[in-house]
């Protein structure tokens, strides 16, 4: 009897470990050569698979090259620098083609008509899963699927009609104002001054989402973007290291950080949801900014189902005020910065917005009805966005095998979506796609490039585009509108031209300007 229970033991144990092992030989091996196979077959190119790492380690080389090497002149064919993997694997294997991330083989969709397929079927090309360290980032509606992206987007939509953002101007303005006085102070007695812009233009974004977002609170929202910030550059160091299993459990200091940094904004959160609610409860609710406008839509569709579960849940509300911040914060500021640098090197066109904000303003605080009569400055804004997109990759992957135009799209499989590098082709935008030219929005983002299919998405497309798209375009809109009302501007001799990707596009080195008092 022993030695049958001994038997049976040991026959459990190896068949245990037999199995343990085939999977991870599925895993690291024979999954991933069955993917490419299949892949190869419909026309895909790049390198072969390599065992565990795939193009994880080149792909870190070729990255921290490009950081190390500024475009030499003031060019705006800046994709080599931003997305440099992705750039030379498509140089050389085409636009059909794979990258390896660990075991996962990620297809690269460079074709309008197939982006335009992916954008408008989200219950089948979803967001991919992610590590659970960058969810202590970002999570929220971006993140969301099937149901509970739809119930998150429904109650968060009214904080972003056009009216009320029309009521959030005077704050936008504040903002605004604060820095422009902080410009002409540092000038001071002199006709001109060289400053570098961006580290005011990060915090005038941070500044007018805190206020934005969080109203009298915005003092604890300023805490809660100092934390996000952080959050993102730890970030940052750990991501080359996703693809190896357990690597988030290992005690190193940037994964114990990113847990305590996240339950602190978390609690700093709770805090102004719960004395919003409690006003709320007693008639004196807040409902001028992003949090009470969102409170007071949860507690309307709770109301009108009587059911707690079509609301949203603490967590979430929490979610959707961190992903305030990080989209609504990252997304202007690099707008901003960008087309700041974009008139700078293309001083005629600096000259037409400025014509026409003198124009349409005066001298006088720019009025909402105001801002959409200037045409040339959002041309420009468009521009800047096809050229200098904020977002700069997306990714999407399929709970199943399914087609995608004439691709059979294996499960297991990622897809790829390199804006800059869509937004910046010459068969969609012709000859001159490299080239700073505002003047082909003339007729409107429809119309602007040379197909009607999906080339130009800086917010995303279709049913999940990004919902603060207005918010970013009337902020950016207002900020460079009360910029030009006030100075000239030109890059300084110091200004190194280095766009580089941190989850956004950001100057590497900063933004030297030379602003002179107009």
């Amino acid at each position: 009897m022993e030695i049958s229970v001994t038997s049976l033991s040991f026959s459990i144990a190896f068949t245990a470990l037999i199995t343990c092992l085939w999977k991870v030989l599925n895993w690291v091996w024979l999954k991933p050569r069955r993917l490419e196979k299949l892949l190869r077959q419909q026309g895909f190119s790049g390198n072969s698979y390599k065992l565990l790492h795939g193009d994880t380690k080149e792909m870190f080389v070729i990255t921290k090259q490009a950081k190390t090497r500024p475009i030499n002149s003031l060019s705006h064919d800046i994709a080599s620098q931003v997305v440099p993997f992705h750039h030379h694997i498509i140089k050389n294997y085409g636009k059909k083609s794979i990258i390896w991330e660990g075991t996962t083989p990620t297809i690269n969709i460079t074709d309008p008509k197939l982006i335009k397929d992916i954008m408008l079927n989200p219950e089948i090309f979803q967001k991919p899963k992610r590590n659970p360290l960058a969810l202590l980032v970002v999570n929220g509606m971006v993140r969301y699927e099937g149901a509970q992206w739809f119930k998150v987007r429904k109650i968060a939509n009214p904080a972003f009609h056009l009216e009320k953002l029309k009521d959030m101007l005077p704050k936008f303005y504040l903002s605004c104002n604060e820095m422009i006085e902080k410009w002409k102070a540092s000038i001071s007695n002199k006709e001109y001054g060289e400053l570098d812009v961006y580290p005011d233009i990060t915090a005038l974004t941070s500044d007018v989402i805190s206020r934005a977002a969080f109203g009298s609170s915005y003092e604890e929202g300023r805490k809660i973007f100092q934390l996000l910030n952080e959050q993102i550059n730890l970030l940052t160091q750990v991501l080359p290291f996703f693809h190896i299993p357990g690597w988030r459990f290992l005690p190193f200091k940037a994964n114990r950080k990113l847990k305590s940094n996240h339950n602190e904004i978390r609690e700093l959160i709770i805090g102004i949801i719960k004395k919003r609610e409690e006003a709320l409860m007693i008639g004196k609710a807040n409902n001028d900014d992003l949090l009470g406008l969102l409170v007071e839509s949860n507690h309307s569709e709770i109301e009108e189902h009587g059911n707690k579960q079509n609301g949203m849940s603490l967590e979430e509300v929490i979610e959707e005020c961190k992903l305030f911040y990080f989209a609504g914060q990252k997304t202007t500021q690099s707008l901003i910065v960008w087309a700041m640098v974009s008139l700078c090197m293309h001083p005629n066109w600096q000259k037409h917005a400025r014509e026409e904000v003198f124009e349409v303003f005066g001298s006088k605080v720019p009025r909402f009805d105001e801002l959409n009569h200037l045409k040339e400055v959002n041309k420009i804004l468009h521009e800047t966005l096809r050229l200098y997109p904020p977002a700069n990759l997306l990714t999407r992957t399929t709970i199943k095998e399914s087609k995608l135009g004439e691709l059979t799209i294996p499960h297991g499989v990622q897809l790829s979506i390199p804006i800059i590098l869509v937004h910046h082709d010459e068969d969609n935008w012709g000859a001159d796609a490299k080239e700073f030219n505002p003047d082909r929005f003339s007729h409107g983002v429809s119309q602007a490039s040379k197909n009607d299919q999906v080339s130009f998405f800086p917010f995303g497309w279709g049913p999940r585009i990004c919902i603060g798209q207005n918010f970013a375009l009337l902020e950016a809109k207002l900020a460079l509108a009360m910029i030009l009302q006030n100075f000239s501007f030109q890059l300084s001799p110091t200004y190194v031209h280095a766009p580089t990707r941190n989850l956004t596009l950001k100057p590497q080195y900063g933004a030297q300007i030379i602003l002179s008092k107009i």
